[in-house]
């Protein structure tokens, strides 16, 4: 049995409640500070576990592609005869059902495990799309985005966490973003297929917009169908008391099967150490999350990064950017054209996200993408004011339409990608499903909110309506300079530690002086184990 000051080292080594004080740090990191230059790394994953990581985030033609040209169409115009409540609540129906799927996938992920829920959220948006793509009323059309939603929903809690739970820390940031990177490549292809669409059919055909909606079936049955080729999160494994499976699986992502590896077997350790004390303070509700600083301080992270990333405007663009291209004189296929080339902006602009994260890291990238899309905001409203739609200025559209690009170039290599990346990291195993849960219900509350109020004001108040945007990024890089930590290649087991010993307030810390290393650790430990037995041996 552990002694009373062996529980108590657990708990502060963990981040649990017992918080270190700052004169315990200086040997908390000179115990583990000879370890790290003998870290070795692993191999990051097998081929199969390389080849999910595309499969699970293409889910499906990204909607917010698909709607804004499906809305712009002329068959659906005439088929439909939606006025601006309508128009809005064909959107926002598609978010509030993400909001209830993410809800749903919090509870749904810890009792039924990470494949099945991606599985179950597959379903549910092919039921979706299916009414979506056969729906003769408004009323119809409202079922079916309000299913497709609550699918998607399920999928963007989920698939991020998923990510996050099998990746090694060096690379975990870089995979996550393909999240937002195949996001991209779905609002590609929607993009260039509407576009097609709209030039290929008539103007009296309803596949202008039933072909793009339907498409969207096509990779969520893929998904649903692979995933359960791929294994399980094996800190899921280990929580569901399925050791022997769970340090296979690290194996397998890790070490090409090597269940013997000193960073395996060091992870192992860690997981099973910090699932075992969870367990002795289980999280029995939502609750769990308000009782520590620790849980609370992220929830509050979280929470105020996936409302902030709403408000950089970026849904605002991309679900009218079409209605809003035709407010400054341009309409029919250029329109849907620059749409596209805008897609293509994005899909660079993710990959280089997806290149270099680990490398910048969350907060600086935070920061500065904020800024540069307040900047963007404030060259485009300034365009608007001096040169308004009515005046024939080709020069002055151009520019609104090179602001467009270049806002949502910054926005996808920084805001869009991390707004998946930091809520699928910071949480601990017994609580990352229910506050990534409400992080992502947070975010769907905001953008049902912007589409519901964006075409009433884009008609009513038009370009000043993008004054509340230029705020917004400008409070978003301050509050992110002043509260976010650092958290680029830092354990899942360390994020307790770091969260629940650095001050709220980040700015002039160190990171280093709140990271207990305590993996490096375990694997020098492991790495001495194996040399002492080998020479025994001999």
């Amino acid at each position: 049995m552990q002694s009373a000051g062996d529980a108590w080292e657990r708990r502060r080594r963990l981040g649990f409640e017992a918080e270190a004080t700052p004169r315990d740090l200086p040997s908390i990191r000179a115990r583990a500070c000879t370890s790290i230059s003998r870290l070795r790394k692993p191999h990051h994953d097998g081929p199969p576990q390389t080849a999910i990581k595309p499969i699970l985030t293409v889910t499906t033609l990204d909607d917010l592609g698909v709607i804004a040209e499906v809305i712009a169409s002329h068959s659906f115009e005439d088929k439909f005869a939606a006025n601006d409540t309508q128009t809005g609540l064909v959107v926002s129906m598609f978010t509030a059902g993400a909001f209830f799927g993410s809800a749903f996938a919090g509870p749904s992920g810890d009792i039924l495990g990470r494949r099945k829920t991606i599985s179950l959220g597959c379903v549910i948006f092919c039921l979706g799309g299916g009414l979506q793509t056969g729906a003769q009323t408004v009323a119809y059309l409202y079922s079916g985005r309000f299913l497709a939603g609550l699918g998607v929903g399920f999928l963007t809690m989920i698939i991020p966490l998923y990510q996050a739970e099998i990746c090694h820390p060096d690379i975990r940031g870089r995979v996550t973003s393909l999240q937002q990177f195949m996001l991209g490549v779905g609002s590609l292809c929607a993009a260039w297929i509407s576009y097609g669409t709209y030039i290929g059919f008539a103007p009296t055909n309803n596949a202008q917009w039933q072909v793009p909606l339907g498409l969207q079936v096509v990779p969520a049955v893929f998904l649903g169908l692979l995933i359960m080729f791929f294994p399980e999160s094996p800190r899921w494994l280990i929580d569901h008391g399925e050791h022997e499976k769970g340090l296979q699986t690290l194996a397998k992502l890790h070490a090409h099967g090597d269940e013997n590896d000193p960073w395996v077997r060091a992870e192992y350790n860690q997981i099973q150490e910090s699932i075992t004390f969870e367990h002795e303070n289980e999280a029995k509700s939502y609750l769990e999350l308000f009782s520590s600083r620790s849980s609370f301080r992220r929830l509050f992270l979280c929470c105020a990064l996936q409302a902030s990333v709403q408000m950089t405007g970026v849904s605002a663009i991309q679900y009218y950017s079409v209605t809003i291209y035709e407010q400054i004189g341009i309409k029919g296929d250029e329109t849907l054209r620059y749409q596209a080339i805008n897609s293509v902006i994005a899909l660079v602009a993710q990959f280089l996200c997806m290149m270099f994260i680990d490398r910048f890291g969350r907060r600086r990238s935070l920061i500065f993408g904020n800024l540069g899309n307040c900047l963007t905001f404030i060259i485009a409203c300034i365009l608007l004011a001096r040169f308004p739609p009515e005046v024939n200025n080709t020069g002055a559209h151009w520019g609104f339409i090179i602001m467009t690009w270049l806002y949502n170039f910054s926005f996808s290599c920084t805001c869009g990608p991390l707004s998946w990346i930091i809520p699928a990291e910071v949480f601990d195993t017994r609580t990352r499903s229910k506050g990534v849960s409400i992080a992502t219900m947070t975010s769907y509350a905001f953008n049902t909110m912007i589409g519901q109020v964006t075409p009433i004001a884009m008609e009513n108040v038009r370009y000043r309506y993008y004054f509340v945007f230029i705020i917004c990024n400008f409070t978003n890089a301050v509050f992110f300079w002043l509260l976010l930590p650092e958290t680029k290649k830092l354990p899942l087991e360390e994020m307790n530690y770091l969260f629940s010993n650095s001050p709220w307030i980040v700015l002039g810390t160190k990171k280093e002086d709140y990271l207990p290393h305590d993996l490096e650790h375990k694997v020098h430990e492991q790495e001495v184990k194996q040399e002492v037995y080998a020479q025994h041996k001999e």
